[in-house]
């Protein structure tokens, strides 16, 4: 049963999903108004192709520190949603989300193998990055032959092994590497800029664009495998073709922004709430939706403290248990 008509649920989240980065740029420790930004944007623009355009240092601000953050907020909130999504789809499993396959430990491992000086020729990102793919693959050729259990079960076994290897670097490392790690592994957009956007949003992009051409076969999935199998989907590709495209989004996200949790495992639970999962909007809405909770999760995460900035993991955690808590205590209620 669903609350709100597909297309009337769009409606109302893309004119947020423009306003939310827009109000993000605007609030901070010095609060702009929201035409000064638009102004900020327009003239930086017209400054591209007229010299004569001068911009301030207030526009500086806007452009080169808070507007990447935004952006790279929406990008993180879109593909780790449309990760969960797709993987709850693909394993059955309403629990699943990016970290269930080791994706975030493999990242955590690479990056604490590149902050503690063991892959000193790599930098940090694509250390990460390999690490994600390398805990992936390990998972996929475990689990070759397709199936859901195996896969589950292959995705916590390296995700618990990875983690005890980095636990041990960790114990042998230098404090300040260890603060170092412990600060990326909570997740922070902080380090945003416009030169690491161009990754991540090219990754998501793309594989958001290829999971939706395969959005019947992946609601034919989620009946069970022998309807998919009577319905023509080559059940064991697609399994694992989903898996490996949303590792490869997951860690690009994990590699440039750090440990972001919940995400993936709660905006599909409200789309699906909202409109149901046979819609074919429903895939759009729920990178919409991750884009915009994961805008303002940050933006919360600024201004709460007057001085302090809270990392933006640790409140994505705080919000997706308070979330399950809900619906575990409605759940109940229903049945009794």
């Amino acid at each position: 049963m669903r609350l709100f008509n597909p297309k009337l649920l769009l409606l109302v989240l893309i004119p947020l999903a423009l306003l939310s980065p827009l109000t993000a740029i605007a609030l901070g420790t010095a609060d702009i108004s929201l035409n000064e930004v638009i102004g900020a944007i327009s003239r930086t623009l017209s400054a591209q192709f007229d010299p004569q355009v001068s911009t301030s240092l207030a526009d500086r601000i806007i452009i080169e520190l808070r507007m990447p953050r935004a952006i790279l907020a929406m990008i993180c909130g879109a593909g780790l949603a449309v990760s969960g999504s797709v993987l709850q789809s693909v394993t059955k499993n309403p629990l699943a989300d990016p970290y269930l396959f080791g994706i975030s430990a493999g990242a955590s491992l690479g990056a604490i193998l590149a902050l503690t000086g063991g892959l000193t020729l790599l930098p940090l990102p694509i250390s990460a990055f390999l690490g994600s793919l390398i805990a992936v693959a390990v998972v996929i050729v475990m689990a070759k032959d397709g199936q859901v259990e195996t896969l589950v079960l292959s995705g916590v076994a390296i995700s618990f092994l990875l983690s005890s290897i980095a636990n041990l670097i960790l114990y042998f490392a230098d404090p300040q590497a260890m603060q170092a790690v412990l600060f990326w592994s909570m997740g922070s957009f902080s380090r945003a800029t416009w030169s690491s956007l161009a990754a991540p949003a090219l990754i998501v992009f793309i594989a958001t664009v290829i999971i939706y051409q395969f959005q019947r076969p992946l609601q034919a999935l989620m009946v069970g495998d022998e309807s998919a199998h009577t319905q023509g989907v080559a059940v064991l590709p697609l399994r694992l073709g989903m898996l490996l495209l949303t590792a490869l989004m997951t860690s690009s996200l994990v590699a440039t922004c750090g440990g972001i949790g919940f995400v993936g495992l709660m905006v599909p639970h409200i789309v699906r709430m909202l409109i149901g999962s046979a819609s074919s909007s429903s895939l759009i809405a729920t990178a919409l939706l991750g884009g915009i909770l994961m805008v303002w999760v940050d933006l919360f995460a600024r201004l709460l403290l007057p001085s302090q900035e809270l990392p933006v993991g640790v409140m994505t955690a705080m919000l997706g248990s308070l979330f399950f808590i809900g619906l575990l205590v409605k759940r109940k209620q229903g049945f009794r």
